[in-house]
C-alpha cells in the first residue's frame, strides 16, 4: 500500500501530469474525453495519452469508454487515501499539521447569523449562463443568498437574447454586467461560500485558490450562444438552459445548509450538477 502512495507522489511530481490531474479534479465528477483534456492543456494527443496512462497506472484516475471515446475521471477515493497516508505516515498524525476534519463550513462562523451566503457563478464569457444563474438565484432566494457572476474571459457586453429572456420573465437585470473573476480575488472582495463553474471551458482553466475554501462544484451546461438556426430556435436554447439552472438552483436552495457537514454538502452540490439534462423550458 505504501509503495502505491509513493508511486502516486512520484507521478504527481511531474508538472504537466499534475496539471492534468488538477484539471480532472476541477471537473469532478465529470468524465472528460481525452481529446478535450489535451486541447485544454495544449498537449499533443500522444503526450496526453502517456500522461493519462501514468496517472491511471498510479491509481489516481479511472478510464471508461463511451462509443469510440475514452473518458477519464479523477479517483477521489485515491486522493483521500493519499492525503491520509501523508498525514498518518509522513506527519505521524501530529495535530498541529492535521487538516480540519470534515465539518459544517457554516457552523462556528458568527458572521453567518448576520450575513447571507455568497455564491459565485463562473463561465468563460459571463454573458449568458452565469448571468442567468446569478439572476435566478437572486429571484429564488435573495433573502438567503448574495449572487454574483464573472467570466474568465468576459465579453464586453451581455448576450441580448439572455437579457431579453430574463426581462420577459419579469426578472431584474439592472445589477448585471460582464466582469472578470479577478474582481473577486481582491482583498476587499466578498468572501465566497460557494463557487460554481457553469461551462466546461471555464472549469478547465487553472485559477488561483479561493480564499476561505468555499464549496466548489462544476455544473456544466450547453452554451446557448452557440445555438444555430432561426431566432426561435436560438431562443429555445436559452430557455432550456434557464430551465436547467432553475431546476438545479431549486435543489440547491432546498439543501439544509446549517446541518450538512462539509463532505455531505460537497456531495450534494456535485449531485445537483449531475442532474440529467431535460427539456426544461419553463
Amino acid at each position: 500500500m505504501e509503495m502505491i502512495r509513493f508511486d502516486q507522489l512520484s507521478t504527481l511530481s511531474h508538472p504537466q501530469r499534475m496539471d492534468l490531474f488538477r484539471l480532472l479534479l476541477r471537473r469532478y465528477p465529470d468524465a472528460v474525453p481525452a481529446g478535450e483534456i489535451g486541447t485544454a492543456l495544449g498537449l499533443k494527443p500522444s503526450t496526453a495519452s502517456v500522461y493519462l496512462a501514468a496517472l491511471r497506472e498510479a491509481g489516481l484516475i479511472t478510464q471508461t469508454r463511451e462509443g469510440r471515446s475514452l473518458l477519464y475521471r479523477a479517483d477521489v477515493a485515491a486522493v483521500q487515501g493519499l492525503m491520509g497516508f501523508l498525514f498518518n505516515d509522513c506527519c505521524r498524525g501530529r495535530p498541529d499539521l492535521c487538516p480540519p476534519e470534515a465539518h459544517n463550513p457554516m457552523q462556528g462562523d458568527p458572521e453567518m447569523t448576520t450575513r447571507k451566503y455568497n455564491v459565485l457563478f463562473i463561465c468563460t464569457g459571463n454573458s449568458a449562463r452565469s448571468i442567468i444563474a446569478e439572476t435566478l438565484l437572486r429571484a429564488l432566494a435573495g433573502d438567503r443568498f448574495e449572487a454574483y457572476s464573472a467570466g474568465t474571459r468576459p465579453y464586453s457586453e451581455l448576450n441580448p437574447i439572455a437579457v431579453e429572456m430574463l426581462r420577459d420573465k419579469g426578472l431584474d437585470t439592472t445589477p448585471l454586467r460582464a466582469k472578470h473573476i479577478s474582481e473577486f480575488w481582491a482583498e476587499d472582495a466578498p468572501r465566497m461560500d460557494f463557487v460554481f463553474t457553469v461551462c466546461d471551458r471555464a472549469a478547465n482553466e487553472d485559477c488561483p485558490a479561493w480564499a476561505g475554501q468555499p464549496i466548489s462544484a462544476h455544473w456544466g451546461l450547453p452554451d446557448p450562444v452557440k445555438a444555430t438556426g432561426t431566432q426561435a430556435q436560438k431562443r429555445l436554447a436559452f430557455q432550456q438552459v434557464y430551465g436547467m439552472l432553475k431546476h438545479r438552483l431549486a435543489g440547491f436552495t432546498a439543501l439544509p445548509l446549517d446541518t450538512l457537514d462539509r463532505i455531505s454538502l460537497q456531495a450534494a452540490v456535485d449531485r445537483i450538477g449531475q442532474t440529467d439534462i431535460e427539456d426544461h423550458t419553463a
